[in-house]
């Protein structure tokens, strides 16, 4: 693998530091106006790097590796590091928490009218987005993994006090991010033959079957997800047909926002949470529905179980969150992978509701169903061969997106990335002009999901296909975009690539943001062991082979035989044993190990001959 995520993620903090620390504060700023959202993006670029990845710690400043100290020596020597850290997250958590004591998670300046249409109101630029309830997840479980390893190395108590206060904000933050994502969540029903009936069996008929035939298939598909429907209790209020009529079809996942008339949710006793009634539209959202299982993902990994960053009063949110992951996941992979030769994810572009209509979008929507896909297929330890279907599908992607060619001038593909698909948020023109969420992250969630279909398969030729695509997208598009001079030089986005000056030079918190993230999946890559089972198998033939040979030479060992020649065999049959361990997770080294303790073998053949 070319990218090299440590050194390049190193050089992101050095930039984010310059960037951002500056008079002895922290700056929260960028490209676009201060929000919920882009102030948490700006930060994770340091916490969830340090939080994710083993080496990048600035917890335990007497662990704290030396190239990490450099790449953040503008804010301060080991100690001091993480002492600022605590002071601008805790900036950053009073900055969005209202005079009630409840977090807030306004989208702020990145809503945006529809076309050149009038300013956004006040209390639209005030509405809640899904983005921010996921990154907040994902933040709250940075900072208070931060709090747990980084207090007991502090004794002034006025800095405990300050990391209790922390502490007690994350978590609060925390409870409201997953209470907002749950009423963000909704189960949408419509008749078999109306519109949405008839676009859903269009998107899953690849093979021209009759339309009865196809609804059939659809209703058989989705029995175990209408079956997990029964489960679902908290902030959500589901219709009788929805789960008990199979004539009648769904879809689930997450909309935009708080879904209008979604109902309370219990956070726990203490807890001030703003439960106001939303205003978006309750149909699902595939880029939304992304959003959120990524998010909420980062509630089940393995750092955040084995720090116990979960409190008690949060076990009931986490498991209605994660019914509602399994579910969103379970449906919209069983409609990407609906049919027996050719999957609809495979059909690029995903088909759109008009089929007059498909372009840019489409193609983004493919790569979102094939994310959802990636992640199903990893859940069921699926064959090499599956996982292969969509390696394909996301290089076709990276070609018809421009991001692995070279695009012209106004290429209709270049809309990819600039200015990016624009989603309707459909419900909030009851508060003022039409609006929607721009999505510029095309390359950068490409490369992420390249990076995690090559960690998820075991298949060697199949894993470097993937890393050469990697390091394919690095080099030719997201590299490309990094800001060489002016302010934020070194971190994202320089959109000159496609012959196009931007408005502010300043960085973008956003692409930057994504762009960590998708190294951070890069240096998981080195973490999944590749598997070849020819070679496994190869090195069990040796092993059979050396066994014998070297059970011969047991048997014809004398008690008068040379010491040496005594402890030789007995090494070479500890060097067997260590072979047969690794046959399975490291069947080339296995192989090495196998021949050197044949070549001896050999040796001690022929001087027994002479």
């Amino acid at each position: 693998m070319d990218i090299r995520p440590r050194q390049l993620l190193l050089e992101m903090w050095e930039a984010a530091a310059e960037y951002s620390y500056q008079g002895g504060g922290w700056k929260f700023s960028g490209r676009a106006e201060s929000n919920s959202t882009s102030d948490a993006e700006q930060l994770l670029c340091l916490m969830y790097p340090s939080y994710q990845m083993p080496g990048m710690e600035i917890v335990k400043p007497d662990e704290t590796a030396k190239d990490v100290r450099v790449a953040l020596e503008r804010i301060g020597d080991a100690r001091q590091i993480p002492q600022v850290l605590v002071r601008a997250l805790s900036e950053y958590l009073e900055r969005y928490t209202n005079e009630r004591g409840a977090p807030v998670f306004s989208g702020g300046s990145y809503f945006q009218p529809v076309g050149q249409g009038e300013p956004l109101t006040p209390e639209q630029r005030a509405l809640e987005i899904v983005d921010s309830f996921s990154m907040s997840i994902t933040l709250s479980l940075a900072i208070l993994g931060f709090v747990r390893e980084f207090r007991p190395t502090v004794r002034r108590d006025a800095l405990l006090a300050e990391m209790r206060e922390l502490e007690k904000a994350a978590s609060r933050r925390l409870t409201a991010s997953m209470v907002g994502i749950l009423r963000s969540f909704t189960v949408r029903t419509f008749a078999a033959y109306s519109e949405e009936g008839r676009a859903l069996c269009d998107l899953v008929n690849t093979e021209g079957k009759s339309t009865e035939k196809v609804l059939d298939e659809v209703r058989d598909a989705l029995v175990p997800a209408r079956t997990s429907l029964r489960e679902l209790k908290l902030g959500v209020e589901l219709s009788a047909e929805a789960v008990d009529d199979d004539s009648v079809l769904f879809e689930c996942g997450w909309s935009w926002g708080i879904i209008r008339d979604a109902p309370p949710v219990d956070a726990g006793t203490g807890v001030v949470v703003d439960q106001s009634p939303g205003v978006a539209q309750a149909k699902p959202s595939l880029y939304f529905t992304v959003v959120a299982l990524d998010g909420i993902s980062d509630l089940f990994s393995a750092r955040t179980r084995q720090l116990g960053l979960i409190n008690p009063d949060q076990e009931g949110l986490v498991g209605a969150l994660q019914l509602r992951s399994n579910l969103a996941q379970l449906y919209w992979s069983t409609i990407a992978r609906l049919g027996r030769s050719r999957w609809p994810v495979e059909e690029v572009p995903w088909r759109s509701a008009n089929p007059a209509d498909e372009g840019p979008e489409t193609d983004y929507d493919t790569l979102l169903a094939a994310s959802i896909t990636i992640e199903a297929l990893a859940t069921e330890r699926a064959r090499d061969v599956d996982i292969a279907r969509i390696a394909d599908v996301l290089a076709e992607l990276a070609v018809r997106g421009r991001v692995t060619r070279r695009a012209r001038l106004r290429e209709p593909a270049i809309e990819l990335h600039v200015p990016g698909v624009r989603l309707p948020l459909t419900g909030a023109e009851d508060l003022g002009p039409a609006m929607e969420w721009p999505v510029a992250d095309f390359s950068t969630a490409l490369l992420k999901r390249v990076a995690r279909t090559a960690a998820v398969t075991r298949d060697s030729a199949l894993r470097d296909r993937l890393v050469g695509l990697a390091d394919e997208i690095w080099d030719r598009h997201v590299r490309l975009r990094q800001l060489s001079d002016g302010p934020g030089a070194g971190l994202w986005d320089d959109i000159s690539l496609f012959k196009l000056s931007p408005t502010d030079k300043g960085p973008s918190w956003y692409f930057t943001e994504r762009v960590m993230e998708a190294l951070v999946t890069v240096a998981a890559v080195s973490v999944a062991r590749p598997y070849s089972a020819r070679l496994a198998d190869l090195a069990l033939d040796m092993l059979a082979e050396a066994d014998h040979l070297h059970t011969a030479e047991l048997l014809r060992e004398s008690p008068t035989s040379t010491v040496p020649a005594r402890t030789q065999l007995h090494g070479i049959g500890a060097n067997l044993q260590r072979a047969r361990e690794l046959r399975e997770r490291q069947p080339a080294t296995s192989i090495a190990i196998v021949q050197a303790a044949l070549r001896d073998l050999d040796a001690l053949a022929m001087a027994r001959r002479a």
